[in-house]
């Protein structure tokens, strides 16, 4: 029998790789070329011996010392001479350049980007993360550098252009944005003119930063911007809007935002600036305009129905007629049936008392007197279920279902905050002056952009990205003056992922 490539396990664990021969049925090894302990080195290890055998060299008995046992000392050592997660490497730099990003010319910030979507961590241990990936890893005092430049030449301008660029190709129009606002806490006691204790989502009294949030109907990121700890949530929208405005030129948009931005005068100044808005309303009392339906139906509603009036908001001059949509759920009003029930339990307690005096919506306090308020509690459970929508559109540009859906997309903006707080850990846990949480927070929006943008195309998280490429390791073997490049083994879910994208020059795509 000729020549051929022969694995066997090895008492250590690892898989021996030989050239062997069987003559008169005795198996004699000719070159013992190495061990290895995971696929890609065995693969490196295979293809190097097939190199061997195809280059002619099958006489290897007449060079070699027959070996005793297989345990031999090989005659040629297989050494792994590094390796490189480079098909997942490239998934990430290909997206990078495929929205743009790669217009800044800056390495070191790239990297920081991409090894923040890999792992995110301190500057330090970027560079870290960097070598573990087996790519050029940049000093942690360029990494620095890089940061500054970020600043000195808005990199997040540039980078915000790139991104509605992206949305306007990939959705056919940026013709709707929506926005949210978060807060990121620092464990430390000490206020400064940014790091403020304010209103918590996370319900922390840590000083804090807010962020807002603007993205496309898709979640994809658009703009990102830092506010004061305890500025009141209303008082970003308009600043948002303008310096993106500004930025790109635009007038014709329309701007959701949930009902806590809902203002008269902020809805008059997103007017004024040409903004088109649907914005939750809360309703605290049944309100006057459909005074009819209650008269008429009583607190009948269909599920899913859509009634539409329209209100007066604000007073004097900044009075101005607005345009409400309203809906009516079963579910919803399920739900708030059971909130209500738990707050007349609560106010219950509190006028037999049981339980000490404190806050309670439908508790009525007259003197040393505690009652229920039931003129409240029937207000609310007339409302139940409903909830409504106000926007400056009239009816022939969005019909009414049409605004609900598109306020039902700002999951989209808390689906990216999860993103950014969880897997790219946006809190500046190792920033403490503004333009460094600022220069922070654009690698953040650049990552997140890349996370959103492959999320969107692969149909898988970065996470779970993440996790099945970077396992994938081009190895580099060196056989005496010989190196030889062994490309991994692309599995099943890997392929999955990656023939979803679009071609790159990346191993085994």
């Amino acid at each position: 029998m000729s020549p051929h490539i022969r694995k066997v396990k090895t008492g250590s664990g690892a898989t021996a790789v030989q050239i062997v021969e069987k003559r008169s049925g005795v198996r004699r090894i000719l070159e013992h070329l190495g061990s290895a302990h995971d696929e890609a080195g065995v693969a490196a290890l295979v293809r190097a011996g097939q190199e061997r055998l195809n280059a002619g060299q099958q006489a290897f008995e007449l060079d070699l010392v027959p070996a005793s046992s297989e345990s031999a000392a090989p005659a040629h050592n297989a050494v792994v001479a590094g390796s490189r997660c480079e098909v997942l490497w490239e998934v990430l730099a290909d997206a990078y350049s495929r929205l743009g990003f790669d217009v800044l010319g800056d390495d070191a910030f790239a990297a920081m980007v991409l090894a923040r979507l890999v792992e995110p961590a301190s500057k330090a241990a970027t560079v870290g993360i960097l070598e573990d990936l087996g790519v050029a890893a940049p000093h942690r005092n360029t990494l620095g550098a890089a940061l500054k430049r970020c600043q000195n030449r808005d990199y997040r301008g540039t980078l915000a252009k790139a991104c509605l660029a992206h949305s306007a190709r990939t959705t056919g129009t940026s013709a709707m944005v929506l926005y949210d606002v978060t807060t990121l806490h620092f464990e430390n006691e000490d206020e400064d003119a940014l790091r403020k204790v304010g209103m918590s989502k996370e319900h922390r009294v840590d000083p804090q930063v807010q962020v807002g949030l603007l993205v496309d109907p898709g979640g994809f990121p658009l703009e990102v911007h830092l506010f004061e700890g305890n500025k009141a949530e209303t008082t970003t929208l308009i600043p948002v809007l303008e310096a993106f405005q500004k930025r790109h030129g635009v007038t014709n948009m329309v701007v959701v935002a949930d009902a806590g931005m809902l203002s008269a005068a902020n809805l008059n100044a997103l007017e004024d600036a040409g903004f088109s808005f649907i914005v939750g309303s809360r309703l605290t009392k049944a309100p006057y305009d459909l005074a009819e339906h209650f008269e008429r139906r009583g607190d009948y509603f269909e599920n899913g129905q859509i009634l539409e009036s329209k209100r007066v908001m604000g007073t004097g001059k900044s009075a101005r007629e607005r345009r409400i949509v309203y809906q009516y759920s079963f579910k919803r009003a399920k739900r708030d049936n059971r909130t209500i029930n738990l707050m007349i339990d609560k106010a219950e307690r509190i006028a037999d008392g049981k339980i000490p005096l404190k806050k309670a919506r439908f508790l009525k306090v007259t003197g040393a007197q505690k009652t229920l308020d039931q003129a409240t509690i029937d207000r609310a459970r007339q409302l139940s279920g409903l909830k409504g929508y106000v926007t400056n559109l009239p009816e022939t540009k969005m019909p009414g279902a049409e605004v609900i859906t598109a306020y039902h997309d700002l999951w989209q903006v808390e689906a990216s905050f999860r993103m950014t707080k969880s897997d790219l850990r946006a809190r500046p846990v190792f920033h403490r002056q503004r333009d460094a949480i600022e220069a922070h927070l654009t690698v953040v929006f650049a990552a997140l952009a890349i996370a959103r943008h492959l999320q969107d195309t692969t149909g898988v998280t970065i996470k779970k990205l993440v996790r099945t490429l970077k396992p994938l390791r081009t190895v580099t073997v060196r056989i005496g003056a010989q190196t030889i490049t062994a490309a991994p083994a692309i599995d099943l879910e890997a392929r999955a992922i990656l023939d979803r994208l679009p071609p790159i020059n990346a191993p085994g795509h």
